[in-house]
């Protein structure tokens, strides 16, 4: 069927917020790696798909998926052993106390639960509740997370922020009023502050949700020391601290396994989604002894499909081959390539303000002027659709929309990394040339 078919037949049975990328939407066929295959079979370097992460189709993923679905797929209320195996192969990759997993379907519902975690060890009142988020965060399309994410109710369509939300400022070294070496303390503090004020006015602090590296607000890293301060905040005041490494878990930043760990600290719960199942809907949470003891209230927790054997087998699937192939080292060598690679074109083309992020996990801000910073989001948008011209996705993200995001799979090679930045240059060269005409 042709593409004006389908977008034909999606206009008619589709909602019309289920938005599409790019201004010719592509109709893709397969994928396999690091690339995506339209239907006229022109193959494109996908650098923006971080679910994914094994890459596209991995054929050692999609036999474990299939063989488990041939042979079993029940829930929870039954034994079998791919549950269990599953759990403490994924507890294992994480620091002490982190040793209880909870399954689910994706990272919104990672997020949820991990709501009403702290809700239980916290034991607040939920109408005097107050929970404390990050300018720029996301951390879930369901009721209960688009008013604790700023990106969703400080945008188009949003209602603004809840009086039951705390909103530290984005730790952003670029853009924002703090830099230098005590930036993170700084940025901290500041988030301290706004608790202080909550609790003075009556709210009791229930939880902190972080996201290691900020993927909504521009790919950020926050600056060495933010996090350890800010949980230090959020636990005085009561709270739980819970990162939310949807987007950067399972070795994308290449130093590391998690994010957090970048940050030197531990936190009470983690959520986990996209990567962990290659495509696959799962997503898990992962917290302590105590706190999973305190949900134990009698109230019987149960998923339908959260920690299915097939899920499970998929999951160990992907564990086995970030393992066996080694990719959060190649993540680090890669994304090395390309973090090289991108500050030499910043050295070249003042429109590139910013280059950041960490292994897998980078994002170029586009400005049309380095003293104002005044933010390039139509330059963005063009330079997105310029590179898929020329076979290379990539996307925007960012409060101001002039971040671009590269989360390729893990699997990308540094070939492939060196195509991505000869195909950047011959964009930014023409978009150059355009400018000074």
């Amino acid at each position: 069927m042709s593409l004006g078919d389908e977008l034909a037949r999606r206009r008619r049975h589709v909602a019309p917020s289920l938005s599409l990328s790019y201004e010719h939407p592509l109709q893709i066929a397969r994928g396999e790696g690091a690339t995506l295959i339209d239907t006229e079979g022109r193959v494109y370097l996908d650098l923006v798909n971080n679910v994914c992460h094994v890459g596209h189709c991995h054929p050692r993923v999609v036999a474990a998926g299939a063989e488990q679905l041939a042979r079993l797929n029940t829930n929870t209320r039954y034994v079998y052993p791919q549950l269990a195996t599953y759990a403490e192969r994924l507890a294992a990759t994480l620091p002490d106390p982190l040793q209880v997993c909870f399954f689910v379907c994706t990272g919104s519902e990672a997020n949820d639960l991990a709501l009403r975690l702290a809700r239980a060890a916290t034991n607040n009142p939920v109408d005097t509740e107050a929970v404390a988020v990050i300018t720029g965060a996301y951390h879930g399309a369901l009721s209960s997370l688009i008013p604790l994410s700023p990106y969703k109710y400080r945008g188009r369509g949003g209602q603004g922020p809840s009086e039951r939300v705390i909103e530290g400022p984005a730790p952003d070294t670029f853009r924002g009023p703090y830099r230098g070496p005590d930036a993170g303390q700084r940025y901290a503090d500041a988030l301290g502050v706004a608790i202080d004020g909550a609790v003075a006015r009556g709210r009791r602090l229930t939880a902190f949700y972080s996201e290691s590296l900020m993927g909504c607000g521009g790919q950020l890293e926050p600056p060495p020391g933010y996090l350890s301060r800010a949980f230090r905040h959020v636990r005085r005041a009561g709270g739980v601290c819970i990162s939310d490494e949807v987007q950067v878990g399972f070795g994308r930043v290449g130093s590391h396994m998690w994010g957090f760990q970048r940050q030197g600290v531990v936190p009470d719960i983690v959520t986990l989604g996209k990567p962990i199942g290659n495509g696959h809907p799962l997503g898990a949470v992962v917290t302590t002894r105590a706190i999973a003891d305190a949900f134990a209230n009698g109230m019987e927790y149960f998923n339908t499909f959260g920690g299915n054997p097939v899920s499970c087998a998929i999951g160990l699937a992907v564990l086995d081959v970030i393992a066996d192939e080694g990719l959060q080292a190649h993540a680090a060598r890669v994304g090395d390539v390309l973090l090289k690679g991108l500050r030499a074109l910043q050295g070249r083309f003042p429109l590139i303000g910013d280059v950041r992020g960490a292994g897998l996990f980078l994002g170029v801000e586009l400005v049309r002027d380095r003293g104002t910073l005044e933010p390039a989001d139509r330059e963005a948008r063009a330079v997105v659709e310029g590179l898929k011209d020329r076979g290379i996705l990539v996307s925007v993200d960012g409060p101001l929309h002039n971040v671009l995001k590269l989360k390729p799979p893990l699997v990308i090679t540094a070939d492939q990394a060196g195509w991505f930045l000869e195909e950047l240059a011959a964009v930014l060269e023409r978009h150059s040339a355009l400018v000074g005409r």
